[in-house]
């Protein structure tokens, strides 16, 4: 099974990055992770993405907050997909990461989920290695009922 390469511009960025990390433990997906800043160390992300897909990496989530750069510089330097999650920073409550996310030019696609999207972007990542992982497929359509059901149970037990 290819990797999940998750790939941070700071360590502010741990706690959503966590929760791309739990969903993909959840499912059992290998990942590996990194901080590499599209600005401070554009060497070593390029390098990166560059090399991703020659090191298992069949799929790379970015997450970065501000300009928010980082998942357009790894998709300026790979084919494989692209995930951004923008980060809320005390500007803008997070809009100018997404904005900064999700606008990329024509011919350089990101896929972004919303703002601080951790586990969204987990599932996204997933969705797109199961396209080719009946075993992986199976184990999504498996977490989809069981969401269904939570929900379902809490609509049963709802008192007003």
């Amino acid at each position: 099974m290819k990797k999940v390469g998750i790939v941070m511009g700071s360590d502010f960025d741990l706690p959503i990055v966590e929760k791309a990390v739990e969903v993909l433990k959840e499912f059992n997906v290998p990942y590996e992770v990194h901080i590499y800043s599209a600005h401070r160390t554009p060497v070593q992300a390029r390098d990166f993405a560059l090399n991703a897909k020659n090191n298992g990496i069949g799929v790379i989530i970015a997450s970065a907050g501000m300009a928010a750069h980082l998942a357009g510089a790894m998709a300026a330097n790979t084919t494989l997909p692209v995930i951004g999650i923008p980060c809320k920073s005390t500007i803008s409550d997070g809009l100018d990461a997404l904005l900064s996310t999700v606008q990329m030019p024509s011919g350089i696609p990101v896929a972004t989920v919303a703002v601080n999207g951790g586990k969204n972007a987990g599932l996204l990542a997933i969705q797109i290695l199961a396209v080719n992982d009946e075993e992986l497929s199976n184990k999504l359509d498996e977490n989809r009922k069981q969401e269904a059901e939570k929900v379902l149970n809490k609509d049963k037990n709802l008192i007003l």
